[in-house]
């Protein structure tokens, strides 16, 4: 695996290799199965694959979650090799930013809906990273996670505003064996979090098997209730959503899904279901 840490060497590689289609995967380390899962995907459909690994500072609305974001760098170039992924973009923060620099998209609602209400300004920062992540490596398909829906929707949305030549490809949740959703936080989580986090797939399972489209404000109080009545857990939103919009469903919406956000112990874990 080829490891660059500045934009110009990545493009001057990426420049030689004459038309091989790039499959991208970028991340903020911490890597376990699911961006692993990422890789195998990105290696099935591209002649070349690129993993980022760079902690964003503009879209933590925490410092103190920035500070603690985990950076176990040489683990991670373990896993990537041994997934055989062919490129690693590893660059400081000052590759990427320069002082004083304004970004604003005007991506409408989903800015400001679920996770955009919970983390203000989060969008514009991963919006931010990810368009200059995208002009740097150039990508022939870029591969996201099912898990962090939102962000696949507004960088969906980024995409076809700034008309930038990419193909996205929405991958799969990859689950512990209880259930609890693959997430580099997870790594905070004590024995006991991890146990009660488990109510969080639960209750999503719960949403889908349950599912009426004429009682959705009912459902979505009982998985609330569900939710708070679990120990250590404190929710923070859990709706069911039009898959296109993110807006509430009603019988109109052709695609719903159910998204959930709450702090486990200390830990802040989301996650989702597609229910139709």
């Amino acid at each position: 695996m080829k490891i660059f840490s500045t934009r110009s060497e990545i493009q001057q590689y990426l420049a030689s290799l004459n038309g091989k289609t790039v499959g991208f995967v970028p991340t903020l380390g911490a890597l376990h199965r699911g961006h692993i899962s990422l890789i195998e995907q990105a290696k099935a459909g591209n002649d070349v694959v690129v993993c980022s690994i760079f902690v964003n500072p503009t879209q933590f609305t925490d410092p103190k979650d920035l500070e603690n974001y985990p950076r176990p760098i040489a683990t991670d170039i373990s896993k990537l090799e041994a997934a055989e992924c062919d490129i690693l973009f590893h660059p400081p923060v000052s590759e990427i930013y320069d002082d004083n620099e304004h970004w604003h998209l005007n991506i409408g609602p989903l800015e400001f809906l679920l996770e955009g209400e919970f983390r203000p300004g989060h969008y514009q920062g991963v919006t931010q990273v990810v368009y200059k992540l995208l002009d740097i490596v150039k990508p022939t398909r870029l591969y996201l996670g099912q898990k962090d829906y939102q962000q696949f929707m507004v960088i969906s949305r980024m995409v076809e505003l700034l008309k930038i030549p990419v193909q996205l490809v929405m991958c799969p949740i990859e689950r512990e064996p209880g259930g609890l959703a693959m997430s580099s936080r997870n790594i905070h989580l004590t024995a006991d979090d991890r146990q009660h986090s488990l109510i969080l797939s639960k209750t999503l399972n719960w949403l889908k098997a349950n599912f009426d489209v004429n009682k959705i404000f009912q459902l979505e109080q009982d998985a609330m209730a569900m939710l708070q009545s679990e120990p250590g857990v404190e929710p923070e939103y859990i709706e069911i959503a039009d898959g296109k919009t993110l807006l509430p469903a009603d019988e109109s919406s052709t695609s719903i899904i159910a998204l959930t956000a709450a702090r486990v112990g200390k830990t802040r874990l989301i996650d989702n279901v597609v229910i139709r």
